[in-house]
């Protein structure tokens, strides 16, 4: 859009808005159009919704351009706007992350029973790739030799991972995390108070709250690797 255009889409909800105004919001870096190669300002419709943030601002909340510029930086690292007119942007709640079990889920005991052959079936893998995974302590049998729903997704994973050359071996290192994990969850369980039977209830939830840390930082380093 020109400048032109963008004048035209505020005026009739802002009368006073000027070309001169909102080249001024430009110099105080409230905004920052783009240039065509002939060094003439475009404006997106994301622009425009900015100027509109700052218009509303000043007109109903009587923001100083410092406030409204601290807004508009909190808004650019990802806060989100208030429904009050002089509530600043907050960091948005988190957000349940649909790759952590519910603990409802990781509570609930599993009813599937697959034979070796089943689960390598179910996978998408080799055999010889359940009987190796077995073998690190990746998935474990039952007593009648049977693998349940996690076996399942362990090795799902595991058949993913051998595309890029990540063996059973290479995962072990994933059991490691794993165990320490489950020691931490075990420590934390010790201060619950009223017994073996007031902590069941509480292990699913503390183990949900470990899954979505590790996801999480799992998810941190790799948006910042070099």
């Amino acid at each position: 859009m020109t400048i032109g255009s963008v004048l035209a889409a505020l005026s009739e909800e802002f009368p006073d808005v000027s070309i001169s105004k909102i080249r001024f919001l430009e110099g105080e870096g409230l905004i920052a159009p783009g240039r065509t190669p002939a060094g003439y300002r475009t404006y997106t419709a994301g622009d425009v919704e900015r100027l509109r943030y700052i218009l509303t601002a000043q007109r109903d909340r009587f923001w100083p351009l410092r406030v409204i510029k601290e807004s508009l930086d909190a808004l650019d690292r990802g806060l989100t706007p208030q429904a009050a007119d002089n509530d600043r942007p907050a960091p948005p709640a988190p957000v349940e992350d649909p790759d952590v079990p519910t603990a409802a889920v990781l509570s609930s005991p599993t009813r599937l029973r697959l034979t070796a052959a089943e689960l390598a079936g179910a996978a998408g893998i080799e055999l010889a790739l359940v009987e190796s995974l077995t073998s690190y302590g990746l998935v474990t049998p039952d007593g009648e030799g049977h693998f349940d729903e996690t076996a399942l997704s362990v090795a799902h994973a595991a058949g993913q991972l051998s595309a890029y050359g990540l063996e059973p071996r290479h995962l072990r290192t994933f059991r490691t995390a794993a165990d320490r994990e489950l020691s931490l969850v075990q420590q934390a369980l010790t201060a619950v108070p009223g017994g073996p039977d007031a902590r069941a209830g509480h292990e699913a939830t503390v183990a949900r709250a470990c899954i979505l840390l590790h996801v999480a930082l799992v998810r941190s380093g790799l948006g910042h690797r070099p």
